[in-house]
């Protein structure tokens, strides 16, 4: 049904992936609340997994697509408890604004590292996605440093890289030509770095650049079920649980179809903060 009413964009998906995913978010929600309406939860699961990548303009129909297949069902108002609170601590500690929107986002984003170990933040500049990545680490952190018990309170560490300011050997490693020594690349050196750090604290490798078929074609079986990257030396590295691989990019024209089934989506528009709370942040640097 999303699929026929719903816009063509490159980022949506809507396979066998994509219902996995449904059914692991539900399968939390159940393990969570035991007496729950299951209906409820499926229908709470639905909207988790699909409503962070749809635009704007296709919320509405999709709405209209699960009240028709969920009469009389409705989500529950949701109680963030600490969480939420922490997180408006540290949206005010770095002089931002706790917009609706920015706020929803960042839980979408939390939710989306509970049911994928791979995800993208896509949008145009000046949407917030690298802010709403800083103010989750902070969050989660905070909550660490608090004793607070929950999914993903750790401290976090995140390995930033450029994909696309590098070749493919300096990213993933390559033989010497000259010598067929074998040359570790940056990305395998951070990834396995990560791998062999055995703390709780949560690792995160995010991609900051475009997203094409070239390079991310070795990452499939590292996104996929799989969770290994597999080097041409033949060395493979499997991901520990508590990594988690993010791209921010700013469109997925160019990505194939396998990279974007094996992802969870977030998209964030920059019209969905608007003009004002830049304004109001800004007001804020001056002295009073």
């Amino acid at each position: 049904l999303c699929s026929e009413q719903l816009s063509s964009q490159p980022h949506y998906d809507y396979g066998m992936r994509a219902v996995k995913t449904v059914i692991t978010a539900a399968g939390n929600l159940k393990r969570n609340e035991p007496d729950c309406d299951e209906m409820v939860l499926l229908l709470r699961a639905l909207q988790d997994v699909n409503i962070p990548k749809f635009l704007e303009m296709d919320i509405p129909l999709f709405e209209g697509i699960i009240s028709d297949l969920f009469p009389g069902k409705t989500r529950p108002m949701l109680d963030y408890g600490k969480l939420m609170s922490t997180m408006k601590e540290q949206i005010r500690l770095h002089n931002l604004q706790p917009h609706k929107f920015f706020i929803l986002k960042v839980i979408q984003l939390y939710e989306m590292i509970i049911v994928r170990h791979g995800l993208m933040l896509v949008g145009p500049t000046g949407g917030g996605k690298s802010t709403c990545l800083s103010i989750l680490k902070s969050t989660l952190t905070s909550l660490k440093q608090q004793n607070v018990s929950g999914f993903a309170y750790e401290n976090v560490k995140i390995y930033q890289l450029n994909p696309k300011s590098i070749s493919m050997g300096q990213m993933y490693g390559e033989f010497d030509p000259n010598t067929l020594e074998w040359k570790d690349g940056i990305m395998s050196t951070m990834y396995r770095h990560a791998t062999s750090d055995t703390t709780n604290d949560r690792k995160w490798k995010m991609f900051d650049g475009p997203v094409d078929a070239i390079w991310i074609e070795n990452m499939n079986t590292v996104l996929d079920d799989n969770k290994k990257l597999c080097l041409n030396s033949g060395e493979i590295i499997k991901m520990s649980e508590t990594m988690t691989m993010m791209f921010e990019v700013e469109d997925l024209n160019v990505a194939s179809p396998a990279t974007v089934s094996r992802v969870g989506i977030i998209y964030i528009e920059p019209k969905g903060l608007g003009l004002d709370v830049l304004v109001e942040s800004w007001l804020n640097t001056f002295p009073t």
